[in-house]
């Protein structure tokens, strides 16, 4: 088999809702590697998130933010963030609503002052969604920053929690112009809503690295679990969704592996001769 280039979504995908590596997934990582393939990362996360067991992988690349940063070896190749007036004013109605949230940005994560306490409960429903079981916001992001200034110039994404489906529907009114989506629980229900740059997804993302590296989308595979993925996964030659997977992604993919901690990596890179 010819080189391929492989996108690999991070948080059920990659690794569990715990942030857990299974041991396969890195083995089968590094054996596509040695066989000559290309590893990008494809998630919604920043770099300041790159941490715990998702540190030991080696990878040729990265696509953060959901698309809003490119990264070729230590290359930047796309950095598009919220400017400053954008993320000022996207943090002071949220802080007038009284909605608590995090900015996300390659250099750390910066919470509200009262996400850690708000957060609680909404974490705990989102583990729990995902069957697994975290206590703490601090355990779901050990890296966030606290009482830092919120009006910044270098923020990819911002996610806020949601009292109500309305404060989602509020803010796409608020802010027409900029990328409103959600995420969260039990078929992706809407515990959190998020902005970034309206031009922003995985699929534009893809398509501007293959581009800059030269490589032809049919030697593209994209791996991911929910619906912010199956724009990537309609533009790879080959998309494919894990087992744990939504029902909308489960539906457009080329193939099914099994869950992210099934060895679902293992199996779908040895399925397509990746090892």
């Amino acid at each position: 088999m010819g080189q391929k280039i492989i996108f690999l979504d991070v948080d059920g995908t990659l690794v569990d809702y715990e942030n857990r590596l299974p041991h396969s997934a890195l083995r089968a990582l590094e054996k596509a590697r040695k066989a000559g393939h290309l590893i990008y990362l494809a998630t919604g996360r920043s770099k300041a998130e790159l941490y715990g067991e998702i540190s030991q992988v080696t990878y040729d690349g990265y696509i953060g933010g959901n698309g809003s940063y490119i990264e070729v070896a230590d290359q930047v190749v796309k950095e598009e963030t919220l400017s400053y007036e954008e993320t000022k004013a996207i943090v002071d109605w949220l802080e007038a609503r009284q909605l608590e949230f995090y900015l996300e940005a390659n250099s750390g994560l910066y919470g509200s002052r009262n996400f850690e306490k708000r957060g609680q409960p909404t974490m705990q429903a989102y583990s729990k969604s995902k069957g697994k079981e975290i206590t703490t916001v601090k355990e779901a992001f050990p890296e966030l920053i606290l009482g830092a200034d919120l009006y910044r110039s270098d923020i990819n994404k911002i996610s806020f929690i949601l009292d109500s489906y309305q404060d989602y529907l509020d803010a796409c009114l608020a802010f027409p112009e900029l990328k409103l989506g959600t995420w969260g629980g039990v078929g992706e229900e809407a515990l959190f809503g998020d902005v970034a740059r309206g031009n922003i997804n995985k699929g534009n993302a893809v398509s501007e690295l293959l581009a800059h590296l030269g490589i032809d989308g049919k030697d593209s595979l994209a791996f991911g679990d929910a619906k912010v993925d199956i724009p990537m996964l309609d533009v790879a030659g080959v998309g494919v969704a894990m087992g744990n997977g939504g029902p909308e992604i489960q539906a457009m993919a080329d193939f099914i592996t099994k869950d992210v901690n099934e060895d679902g990596i293992w199996h779908a890179f040895e399925y397509f001769d990746l090892l």
